[in-house]
């Protein structure tokens, strides 16, 4: 290990900095962020730059840098293009044993800037030891991916009861645990979903032996279109510590696996007439689940709350006291209509945009047709493969152009997917001479012409 990671206190101490520009202000808003007061020392310094250095209390020196700038200060950056000059700073502050930073120079550092995953009081820092600063950087990305901002205010809890924890148990080992029970149960789960309050409660309940018995809970997550890259972090973070998971058809494999790998899961996917369990069942199971203390992730394709059924399901928690979360996914409308190079809405085509079951709940496509033919409006259909003639038809009959462009996306957002385009007209026919099989999203409108030029997705797709 070249480099040993330390955390260093900076509030109200003095840092040099030597140079005034971009690469100054970078690191200054850094050490700026840590509360240390700046002293900036350079011939001429950028506007934003002594602004900062207002703002710290610090002071700016408008002339090259002497050795005696050194007094006073702590830690040293070096960061002008000047390389005898970072050469000098580097001895000045090793002779006086003050850590040193030397910019793009990690032969004349005695420290070095990781980079940072910032989650006050929590904070991660990625180094390669000053080799590949652009991995680093990479890795912290990941990082970032992984611990949502709200894991700053976990650690903020724990530190407002670290002392009535301390007092309560002297044993080293003891406070591990229990610290170890409230980051994974459902304290944690309310810190993380910005029920601060709640979260203070129920650790005040349990540190006071006055915890109620535990209960679980459901996750109702929206899993978007297909494409795994699209789960937003709270998904991510809910699939990895469910105990159970409840997946619909629509969900893809590659999102499946992203699920923690020993939880039990549990398909209960519908299909046009053919349902692995009926709406009740599922939502008495959730119910139940929860009853018996588990962490229950209830996996959608797309967004929950659009076409799935999302409100029926939480009704019944509701009704019952189980707590719940719902976290929105990417609905198909959005993700496939941009995977496929078409915007919903465009100034010069379409000025709103209409969401549309294609398959009621009576089994019907009996829809307000004269309210979806306003040549100014995009629709899309979820569910429409098996009534598309008939919705080309009825747009066709209520006054909708038979030309107007119209497209059919399947298993949008994925490596699969596959895009037909057409027109009202012969969409239905130009779709039946292909094997064609859900999920699909129709889109109809002028805004399908755009996907001539917009079209970026293509990789194993194919386009018709």
């Amino acid at each position: 290990m070249e480099f040993l990671p330390l955390f260093h206190n900076l509030r109200g101490a003095r840092v040099l900095v030597v140079g005034g520009g971009e690469i100054a202000l970078r690191k200054s808003r850094l050490i700026a962020d840590a509360g240390a007061v700046l002293r900036v020392v350079a011939p001429d310094i950028g506007t934003e730059l002594r602004e900062l250095i207002d703002r710290s209390g610090g002071e700016q020196i408008l002339r090259g840098y002497t050795e005696s700038d050194l007094n006073g200060c702590v830690l040293i950056i070096a960061a002008t293009d000047d390389e005898p000059l970072n050469a000098q700073v580097s001895a000045d502050a090793r002779q006086r044993g003050v850590p040193v930073n030397v910019v793009d120079a990690p032969s004349l550092c005695s420290v070095i800037f990781p980079a940072i995953v910032d989650r006050s009081p929590l904070v991660i820092a990625v180094s390669s030891g000053g080799d590949a600063p652009v991995l680093a950087r990479l890795i912290r990305a990941k990082i970032e991916t992984w611990i949502p901002p709200t894991y700053g205010h976990l650690a903020g809890l724990a530190a407002r009861f670290r002392h009535q924890v301390k007092g309560l148990f002297p044993n080293v080992q003891q406070r591990r645990a229990f610290w170890e029970e409230v980051f994974q149960g459902p304290i944690a789960d309310r810190q993380l979903a910005g029920q601060g309050a709640e979260a203070e409660r129920l650790l005040q309940a349990k540190i006071d032996g006055d915890a109620p018995a535990a209960t679980g809970e459901v996750y109702l997550v929206g899993a978007g279109p297909g494409d795994p890259d699209l789960l937003t972090f709270r998904a991510l973070r809910l699939m990895q510590q469910a105990d159970v998971v409840l997946y619909d058809r629509l969900v893809a494999p590659a999102i499946l696996e992203l699920c923690r790998r020993d939880a039990d899961r549990v398909y209960v996917g519908k299909q046009r007439a053919d349902h692995a369990l009926p709406q009740d069942q599922i939502n008495q199971q959730l119910v139940d689940l929860a009853k018996q203390g588990k962490r229950v992730v209830r996996l959608k394709g797309g967004d929950p709350f659009i076409f799935g059924r999302g409100g029926e399901e939480i009704e019944e928690l509701a009704a019952h006291g189980i707590p719940f979360q719902v976290v929105p996914g990417i609905t198909a409308a959005s993700g496939c209509a941009a995977y496929a190079g078409i915007p919903l809405t465009h100034r010069d085509h379409a000025q709103s945009v209409r969401f549309v079951t294609g398959h009621l709940k009576n089994g019907t496509t009996d829809l307000p047709w004269k309210d979806l033919v306003s040549p100014s409006q995009t629709l899309v259909f979820y569910m429409g493969l098996i009534g598309l003639p008939i919705i080309c038809d009825e747009l066709i009959k209520h006054g909708r152009s038979a030309d107007t462009p119209a497209a059919l996306i399947q298993q949008g957002t994925t490596v699969h997917q596959r895009v037909f385009t057409g027109t009202l007209a012969n969409l239905p026919q130009l779709v039946a001479e292909h094997e064609v099989h859900a999920p699909t999203l129709v889109i109809v409108g002028e805004v399908v012409t755009l996907r001539d030029k917009l079209a970026w997705f293509e990789g194993a797709q194919a386009s018709v």
